[in-house]
């Protein structure tokens, strides 16, 4: 009875395997189809690639593991220059580190951290390009350029990634003197996303300053002052809030 039941046993996982490996095939099998389909759509004529869906089909199944490798290769390809980038900006070489990160989107140029990185060192970048000259002045103003076309990308791939709201908030308060563009980005980042980061709070307080918002701003400082218990930032709260107030009261 035993001997049966084990043999059943066996049986049942044999088929079982089997279906999961038919279905697995099947699977497989669509995703040549549809690979093959689109290259189709997308190759005119004598491109030198096979014609038809079935010739495609075809060659994907016979170059398939080298084209896994070389997909797998890529990947790590742009993980490496992640990586470097990020360790140059550590070291404070920031133009180099914006050369990595731009290989590192040629691999994926949907990583919405990379357009972050290469705003954070473009703007840093920009803010240490001293007006000796106008080149200086034509660099200031390129990596500047740089930096918010890279946080608005970095914020189009994820709305939901706070630290490019931050940094193109700063950028737009500080180095652009564009303050009203920034209160948006702001507002979402301290209100919605990191309502307890203080920093943010200075910025966008400086930005509804800079745009004569008082009441906002005084507001602001005021939540900083029931957030923080750090001296420092306390006194640097109050004394920002004295100023507002005598220009809300005269």
């Amino acid at each position: 009875m035993k001997i049966k039941e084990t043999i059943g046993g066996i049986f049942a996982i044999i088929i079982l395997v089997a279906g999961v490996l038919l279905v697995y095939n099947h699977e497989k099998s669509k995703v040549r189809a549809d690979l093959a389909k689109r290259i189709a759509e997308l190759t005119p004529r004598g491109s030198g690639l096979p014609e038809g869906i079935d010739g495609l089909r075809q060659a994907i199944t016979l170059y398939e593991t080298q084209i896994e490798q070389n997909v797998k290769e890529g990947a790590q390809t742009g993980v490496y220059w992640k990586i470097l980038g990020i360790r140059l900006a550590d070291k404070k070489m920031h133009r180099d580190a914006i050369d990595a990160f731009e290989r590192a989107i040629q691999f994926n140029a949907e990583d919405p951290t990379l357009f972050y990185l290469v705003g954070e060192s473009a703007s840093i970048v920009a803010a240490g390009s001293l007006n000796f000259s106008s080149s200086s002045s034509a660099d200031r103003e390129r990596y500047t350029n740089l930096a918010e076309s890279a946080y608005l990308r970095a914020i189009q791939l994820d709305d939901s990634y706070s630290r490019p709201l931050l940094g193109l908030g700063i950028l737009y308060t500080f180095d652009l003197n564009r303050p009203r563009e920034a209160i948006p980005y702001l507002e979402r980042y301290v209100n919605e996303l990191s309502r307890s980061d203080i920093k943010g709070m200075f910025v966008l307080a400086r930005a509804y300053y800079m745009t004569e918002s008082y009441n906002l701003a005084n507001d602001m400082y005021d939540r900083i002052l029931s957030r923080s218990k750090d001296p420092s930032v306390r006194q640097e709260a109050m004394n920002n809030k004295e100023i507002v107030r005598n220009l809300m009261y005269g």
